[in-house]
């Protein structure tokens, strides 16, 4: 099969496109014909050990010290079910199915996941395309708003890269939970963020928002901007601040700020599951989520599509199309 290969650590001219061998399901995984995948930032920080700072070490320990021990990126997927373990119970062969590898491998034509793993029945009222798009953003923000910093009906909470693959389905969950949404972006995106269900929108080139005089009880910072100095003032009194990308400084500041401050750090790492998944697909189903997709590029322009990820501008999802 063809499937885009990592063999070193570096820019995306690491990427090559080979010929593997297909794999082999074991008794409870499947085999997915992939139909698309998507470039996501945490392919691109793998790729290029771009990670926060403190982490570098840890990061090659667990995925390779010299070079990525699964030489093929990819965390998430659509396609159809191609085979099945004979353990497998819920899925059978030709299921169209969407959802998230923890171990890699969806940028190829096949990919073997667990039964077990963040995988669902494809909602019906989204493409191949759109579906890939989802998992990364859908499930990060789920976890990070619902579960790390509980978030309230009636809150108010400032989004900031609310045009991208986490921002996009923050703005939509947010609301989805009641919260009163101001999202934060370029003037290019704007109306996007708005399309999707923003109360506000600040144009990050234009105003401050540490001066607009708001006071947000959630500043949610998905592309590692925003420092806890930098937002006291904008946060209410037991304010927190949402951080997705965060190095050791920040978790310092994640356990000095819940010893001794009202208002808090808080961070952690987005791991994926299966009953996850089937809240994001009852929410694409039920038309409360939809997907967003920057650019589509075909497998074999996977390299531009790391270059757009590279960019730290990417809006929604850079989808693969095989």
């Amino acid at each position: 099969m063809k499937a885009i290969t990592t063999r070193q650590y570096g820019t995306p001219d690491v990427l090559t496109l080979e010929d593997i061998a297909q794999p082999n399901p074991k008794s409870k995984e499947l085999l997915i014909k992939v139909s698309a995948s998507a470039v996501t930032s945490g392919d691109a920080r793998i790729r290029g050990l771009n990670v926060p700072f403190g982490f570098k070490f840890i990061t090659r320990l667990l995925f390779g010290f010299n070079k990525p021990k699964q030489p093929v990126l990819g965390t998430v997927f659509s396609g159809v079910v191609a085979a099945t373990g004979n353990e497998v119970t819920e899925f059978k062969e030709g299921d169209e199915v969407f959802g998230a590898s923890n171990n890699f491998g969806s940028h190829a034509e096949y990919v073997v996941v667990p039964e077990s793993g963040p995988i669902a029945i494809k909602p019906a009222n989204c493409s191949f395309n759109e579906a890939a798009a989802i998992p990364f953003g859908a499930l990060t923000s789920l976890k990070y708003l619902r579960d790390f910093c509980k978030i309230k009906a009636g809150e108010k909470i400032l989004i900031n890269g609310a045009s991208g693959a986490l921002g996009v389905y923050g703005v939509q969950l947010a609301k989805y939970f009641g919260a009163h949404v101001t999202g934060m972006c370029s003037t290019a995106n704007v109306s996007l963020v708005k399309s999707l269900g923003a109360d506000a929108v600040i144009d990050y080139t234009t105003t401050d928002f540490t001066k607009n005089g708001e006071a947000y009880d959630i500043i949610y910072d998905t592309v590692g901007k925003i420092t806890f100095s930098q937002s006291k003032k904008s946060l209410t009194k037991n304010g927190r601040l949402l951080l997705a990308a965060a190095g050791l400084p920040q978790y310092f500041q994640v356990l000095s700020t819940s010893l001794f401050s009202k208002k808090k750090v808080i961070a952690g790492v987005a791991v994926f599951n299966k009953k996850d998944i089937a809240v994001i697909k009852e929410l694409v189903s039920s038309g409360k989520l939809r997907s967003v997709i920057g650019k589509q590029f075909p497998l074999s322009e996977t390299k531009e599509a790391h270059i757009y990820v590279d960019t730290g501008h990417k809006v929604g999802s850079a989808v693969i199309t095989m």
